[in-house]
């Protein structure tokens, strides 16, 4: 009895840990949110501490993490790539002080895919993203001038993410993630998450998030109702739906600047310059890139160049592009490997939502979709430490997991359900 409360207390303990380390990549201790009221020292010990415990952790289970790396060898590589991308970076000191995120990244993710199934992965993010809405709503009336814009954009909340997209995007993520647990899950559990999370979208105000949103629900409604098995069709079907997302996107968000130019700025708040730079500068460097953050590093003289482009004043912190960045960060060495990696995650995930009927067998899919989509205005790959990534990886290599053989008497004597067929 007290080695099953130990253990029992043991895994509650890992899921505390798990949901510290989802928060940290969420951005709630952001120099723009809670890192305002907490001092450096508390966040960079903070920061520390997560990555040597999940360190630490992932060595604990070498046998799985080796067994992983093995079936995600072009992941791995890219993460190599980008970590040492100092090496020819312009700015090699800030790349080398950030690159450890990579790992702290990838450690994350190698742990949370070891230890806990899909469905409790799922169940980890719900409880991750209500902590944020808590906590956002805290700031929001305690600290308004921390949880809310003033300047900018006036009265729109941003909680403890630091921007108003941010915490739309979040809840976007959250919408998903509840929409995604597994039926045995309390009902009221699932209704009241995805309430609230449309609830704090339309207090951000975030447009985008909004149109995200919409056409990620009725993507999920889509593949609840059809599903085609075991035909080719359905690969272009979906491909076709990945596209249009992202088209729809820019085309519901921005419709008034893409047509008329009126109300607020046809460039789509100046991204298509921004991107205009950033290409043209990519071009010289096509190969490897600038090394990881260095394009758009504090003093860069690339960012003034597309400050001075957009006309306003503002210095840009990334190229509102998570494509154009990766290529900026690793070039298209790096850029052809992040598009390996997701097609062959996304094939896989197809395979495994078309498979089963399970609600939490189609969220490796749909986040897969969210993730495309939202890199096309925003930058969520290889940004900074970042959620987005975090739970790319994770959701790529749970996917990669075999999962063990089981025998039932007097039904089937072998039954190996793999989360991927074409391993």
């Amino acid at each position: 009895m007290k080695k099953i409360n130990i253990e029992k207390y043991l895994r509650f303990g890992e899921k505390i840990l798990i949901i510290s380390g989802l928060s940290f990549f969420s951005g709630i201790f952001g120099t723009q949110s809670m890192g305002i009221v907490l001092s450096e020292g508390l966040i960079t010990f903070i920061r520390f501490s997560l990555w040597g415990i999940f360190t630490f952790l992932v060595f604990l289970f070498w046998q799985d993490a080796i067994a992983i790396i093995n079936r995600n060898k072009a992941l791995f590589i890219l993460t190599a790539i980008a970590y040492f991308s100092f090496l020819w970076s312009d700015f090699p000191d800030y790349t080398f002080l950030n690159s450890r995120d990579i790992l702290m990244m990838t450690n994350f993710g190698l742990y949370f895919a070891i230890r806990f199934s899909l469905k409790e992965q799922i169940k980890i993010i719900t409880y991750t993203l209500l902590i944020g809405m808590f906590l956002s709503l805290v700031f929001v009336y305690a600290f308004p001038g921390i949880g809310r814009h003033w300047v900018d954009h006036p009265g729109a909340w941003k909680g403890v993410y630091g921007h108003k997209n941010y915490l739309g995007s979040m809840m976007v993520l959250s919408s998903l993630a509840f929409l995604s647990l597994a039926k045995d899950t309390l009902l009221l559990y699932r209704i009241s998450g995805l309430f609230l999370s449309l609830v704090f979208m339309i207090f951000s105000t975030s447009r985008t998030s909004l149109v995200l949103s919409f056409i990620l629900i009725l993507i999920i409604m889509f593949y609840k109702k059809f599903r085609w098995r075991g035909k080719v069709s359905v690969i272009y079907i979906d491909i076709g739906i990945l596209l249009l997302g992202c088209v729809s996107l820019l085309v519901f968000t921005y419709w008034v600047e893409l047509i008329t130019g009126l109300g607020r700025d046809p460039t789509i708040t100046g991204r298509t310059i921004i991107w205009n730079v950033a290409v043209t500068r990519f071009m010289e460097k096509p190969f490897l890139g600038y090394g990881r953050g260095a394009f758009w590093a504090p003093k860069s003289n690339y960012a003034v160049e597309a400050s001075q482009a957009i006309g306003t004043g503002w210095v840009p912190p990334h190229g509102h592009n998570g494509f154009i960045d990766t290529a900026l960060d690793v070039g298209l060495i790096g850029l052809a490997l992040v598009l390996f990696c997701y097609f062959m995650t996304f094939a896989k995930a197809l395979k495994l939502g078309y498979a089963s009927k399970k609600p939490e067998d189609i969220w490796p899919l749909i986040y897969l979709i969210f993730l495309a989509i939202n890199n096309v205005t925003e930058s969520c790959l290889l940004y900074l430490p970042n959620l987005y990534w975090v739970l790319f990886i994770t959701i790529s290599f749970t996917i990669n997991k075999k999962k063990p053989i089981t025998n039932h008497r007097g039904h089937k004597q072998q039954e190996e359900r793999r989360y991927i067929i074409c391993n």
